[in-house]
């Protein structure tokens, strides 16, 4: 499975920016996707998942940010409303399937304040 992440970029606060993960096969063949974010000494922490028709935000970004998925585009996307400067980071796309776990190379998310 080959992830491709865009979407990233700088944004002043209160801004939106939408992410896009593209998958390289049908995504209805993966178990879920969710999308990470990391910072500088920091470990990689969970964002948003989706897993058929289930979602989970992480508690700092609900209300703020959706994540949704393009059945006919293989391509799951994370909308980022009301960005923060603490939204800086770098953002991965991730999915499951079966036994097997998949990255993305990240897109970097700068909020300015």
């Amino acid at each position: 499975v080959q992830l491709q992440a865009s979407g990233g970029g700088l944004v002043q606060a209160g801004g939106s920016l939408r992410l896009s993960c593209a998958a390289s096969l049908s995504i209805f063949s993966l178990n879920a996707v969710g999308w990470y974010r990391q910072t500088p000494g920091k470990q990689r922490e969970l964002v948003a998942y989706i897993s058929g028709g289930s979602t989970n935000y992480e508690d700092s970004v609900k209300g703020r940010f959706t994540i949704s998925r393009d059945n006919a585009k293989d391509t799951v996307y994370l909308q980022m409303n009301s960005l923060k400067p603490e939204d800086t980071a770098v953002y991965y796309c991730n999915a499951r399937r079966g036994w097997g776990s998949y990255w993305g190379k990240g897109t970097l998310v700068t909020v300015s304040s």
